[in-house]
């Protein structure tokens, strides 16, 4: 067995990083593609390696040296005309030595798990290409596989059907290669492909070839949750880095990215808060009917999106600011408030972060459950002097809840003493008794011009993507400076869309957050038999855990990324929680919610 490494590409989308180098010297986490490669191949039982070089070729041969003559027996191959020619060429500088041995041949963009190679060779079958069912950033060669792992067709860019994806694999761009294949099959189509349609073509063209007119030689050989991925430019760079950090630095740079997750589609986000039971398939199907429009028009501005979020809440337009999701809103309203502010913690952050800390006037409950009432609230600010109290209810990461009866003793205490009371009510759809929980009424706003409501219909509504956030009060003079403050346009048309049509889907709504609920009550029980954790009880669509053995909160934030593929959140990063060995786990559907319980209980023993 031998390996053949094709590394003469100029690699120009990454930009200065290939600007003196080709693309495997560049580093992944202070490793360069092409060490990590050869020290996989390092462990295998090779007759010798071939690395077909171009561009850079030089360079990359004074690097590797004699470094590796230990195990493996290097040698090289030119593509003078690297500039102008495709992998084709490169591979057909080597088309003798491909009918000397079996063959691995491999691509050298590419960073993937040690287990591939073992994969590849324990496969009975002596043509194999790795595939990997096909996700979002995957790009190129996409192939077709029967039920006994067949390709019956390469899918070339230009016949890529987005409405088939359902049915493709992505090409890893590693293969086993049998000698008698590429002597009798692979090398005589090769010669022929290159002759009647020059050098400037890929490989897998020849194998497409092949597989529509030959019997089926060529398997494919899925690799399942194997991690790999192929670095074109910076961004593959950054993803790759990503998947294949260690320790700590894996969650360092999951969490400084603030979302995006969706990139990562193997991996199971418990830190993601919304509703997954909404919106419905027949809301994303008229959404996605009107797509063409919306992507191509421009959207209303300030007076039609407040008009749609006063129908879309049953509240007055004029008491109404829409934003580019509650976090414009937040930074818009808390950068221009006076006075002392109190705030109750553990909290959201996003909020005291837009303060100066002599502004904060700060509440910790003092018990275990993290829980508290208006009562508490009323007695701790009495004296304080504070012009404002923030309230997030149900509260983040705590889940703790002031029921209605509360809101309005806090209500009336607040305006007795003039404080400007600001509730965010981003949860509240997921308490129970939902519907009789929310301050964004009519009525309750007029009589309580000191009132401020935020809500994220990210969250409740399952609609992150749209960047939607409503700010509530009758305080209009404090509305009207906001919409000022923000941009007239601050929010696209598929965002105006959806709270066109929301009403609709109203009843299916309140459905979903029913279900929500029951699944809630399901889990809740699930993860109290969990010996290692404390549950506290929420009205959110989150737990609070408190991790009482095994672990502190970092190890097992960790363990459940590195084994599992699951992402939570350790709220050692909330200022008052520090140290407490607290995480918080949002709630999902049935099946991912069952599968975080099997690996919470695996990591028991």
């Amino acid at each position: 067995m031998q390996a053949i490494i094709l590394a003469a590409g100029m690699g120009r989308r990454l930009g200065d990083l290939t600007k003196e180098n080709t693309k495997c010297m560049v580093e992944v986490n202070g490793i360069r593609l092409i060490d990590r490669l050869l020290g996989q191949l390092s462990r295998l039982s090779l007759r010798r390696v071939i690395i077909v070089v171009g561009y850079q070729g030089q360079k990359l041969i004074d690097y590797i040296g004699h470094r590796y003559d230990e195990h493996l027996t290097i040698e090289y191959a030119e593509n003078p005309i690297y500039d102008k020619t495709n992998n084709i060429y490169s591979l057909s500088m080597v088309k003798d030595q491909l009918q000397e041995d079996d063959t691995l041949l491999i691509e050298s963009d590419l960073i993937f798990s040690d287990h591939l190679f073992q994969m590849i060779l324990e496969d009975p079958f002596p043509n194999v290409a790795l595939v990997a069912k096909y996700e979002s950033w995957m790009d190129g060669t996409m192939v077709r596989i029967d039920g006994e792992r067949n390709i019956v067709n390469f899918v070339p860019k230009q016949a890529f059907r987005y409405e088939d994806v359902d049915k493709y694999y992505k090409t890893v761009n590693i293969y086993k290669f049998s000698r008698d294949f590429c002597e009798q099959k692979y090398v005589p189509f090769l010669e022929a492909y290159c002759h009647a349609l020059g050098n400037n073509e890929y490989y897998e063209q020849v194998l497409r070839v092949i597989t529509l007119l030959d019997s089926a030689e060529l398997k494919a050989l899925p690799i399942g949750d194997e991690t790999w991925y192929e670095i074109d430019d910076i961004q593959d760079l950054d993803i790759a880095e990503t998947i294949f950090a260690e320790d700590d630095e894996m969650i360092r740079r999951f969490n400084y990215r603030y979302g995006g997750h969706w990139r990562f589609p193997k991996m199971l986000d418990y830190c993601y808060l919304v509703n997954p039971y909404f919106p419905s398939q027949r809301m994303k199907d008229e959404l996605r009917s009107s797509f063409d429009t919306l992507l191509t028009e421009y959207p209303s501005g300030m007076y039609v999106n407040s008009l749609l979020a006063g129908k879309y809440f049953g509240v007055r337009q004029d008491y109404m600011v829409v934003g580019n999701g509650a976090a414009e809103l937040i930074k818009s309203m808390m950068e221009q408030l006076k006075g002392k502010v109190g705030v109750v913690y553990p909290t959201f952050e996003e909020y005291p972060n837009r303060l100066q800390k002599e502004e904060i006037v700060s509440f910790y409950p003092d018990n275990p459950e993290l829980k508290y009432d208006e009562y508490n609230l009323m007695t701790f600010f009495a004296d304080k002097g504070i012009k404002h109290l923030l309230l997030i209810n149900p509260d983040n990461p705590s889940g703790n809840f002031i029921p209605m009866e509360g809101l309005k003793r806090l209500l009336k205490w607040t305006k007795e003493q003039n404080i400007q009371l600001i509730v965010d009510e981003s949860f509240v759809d997921f308490s129970d008794n939902f519907e009789q929980n929310t301050l964004l009424q009519n009525d309750t706003l007029s009589e309580n011009p000191h009132l401020v409501v935020m809500k994220s219909i990210s969250k409740s509504y399952g609609v992150p993507g749209l960047r939607l956030g409503v700010l509530a009060s009758a305080d209009v003079g404090l509305i009207q400076w906001i919409r000022k403050d923000i941009s007239i346009w601050n929010i696209n048309s598929f965002a105006e869309f959806y709270m066109q049509i929301f009403g609709k889907y109203e009843n299916e709504y309140k459905k979903a957050c029913r279900q929500f609920i029951a699944e809630r009550q399901r889990f809740e029980k699930l993860l109290k038999e969990i010996p290692y954790l404390h549950l506290i009880p929420t009205q959110a669509n989150f737990f609070c855990l408190e991790i009482t053995d095994k672990y502190s909160s970092a190890e097992l934030t960790k363990l459940l990324l590195e084994k599992y593929n699951i992402m939570v959140k350790d709220c050692n990063s909330k200022s008052s929680l520090k140290g407490r060995n607290f995480i918080r786990v949002s709630v999902r559907n049935q099946q991912d919610n069952d599968q975080l319980i099997r690996a919470l209980k695996a990591l028991e023993a």
